[in-house]
This record gives C-alpha cells, sequence and structure tokens, in this order.
C-alpha cells in the first residue's frame, strides 16, 4: 500500500489519504471544490465547482503517476440533481472514450457545503 499525496490538491481536512495506491489500483478520495492555492471553495455555482473537483483529481492522479484515461469508475455526489446537465457538461471536458462507469446520486448534504464531491478509482496499468 502506497499513500498518494500532493500539494497541488487540497489537504486533507479530516483522517484520511487524498489518494491509496494498493497493487495497480489507486482509490482517492472525494475532493470537493477546494483551490489548493487559497484553500477556499472556487466561486461560482455547480460547472466550476465540478471543474474544480475533478482538477483536484487530475492533480492527484498525475502525483501517482497517472491521468484521468486512467479512471475506470467515477461517483459524483452532488446536493441538487437539478444540477446534472451542467456537472455532466463539464464532467465531459475531462474524458474521452472509452468513458470510465459512473454513479451520480443526490446527498442530503456535501462538506463545506460543497455543490459536488467527485471520487475515482484508477488502474495503473504495468
Amino acid at each position: 500500500m502506497k499513500i498518494i499525496s500532493t500539494t497541488k490538491a487540497p489537504a486533507a481536512i479530516g483522517p484520511y489519504s487524498q489518494a491509496i495506491r494498493i497493487g495497480n489500483l489507486v482509490y482517492t478520495s472525494g475532493q470537493i471544490p477546494i483551490d489548493p492555492t487559497t484553500g477556499t471553495f472556487v466561486e461560482g455555482g455547480i460547472k466550476e465547482q465540478t471543474r474544480q473537483s475533478l482538477t483536484n483529481i487530475k492533480a492527484i492522479l498525475e502525483e501517482a503517476g497517472l491521468s484521468m484515461s486512467n479512471v475506470v469508475k467515477t461517483t459524483v455526489f452532488m446536493a441538487d440533481m437539478n444540477d446534472f446537465a451542467d456537472m455532466n457538461a463539464v464532467y465531459a471536458e475531462f474524458f474521452s472514450e472509452p468513458y470510465p462507469a459512473r454513479s451520480a446520486v443526490a446527498v442530503k448534504t456535501l462538506p463545506k457545503g460543497a455543490l459536488v464531491e467527485i471520487e475515482v478509482l484508477a488502474v495503473h496499468a504495468e
């Protein structure tokens, strides 16, 4: 097991790691839209928050020697399912075919009042 950590993504705000690599699998913790340079949420709505969450994931994967093309499964948690189309439009900017499997669910609340939180499972091809 290897801990993955980078300053290019927000530091963990609790007792967890940004990501864990076990064998050829990398599991990221859920990423909310915190800008790692300021430590605060990005300004804007669901589109800006989705972009920052995925940018944070991209930075964590790069630290692990991976890219978004290594992602095989994503889970998207949203505060409001009415934001799905806007989230999906930004999400499509980060992935290309073959697309990873995905679950998208609405939840009552997210950490710090975020509109979106995203986690991924990526495969390290060896």
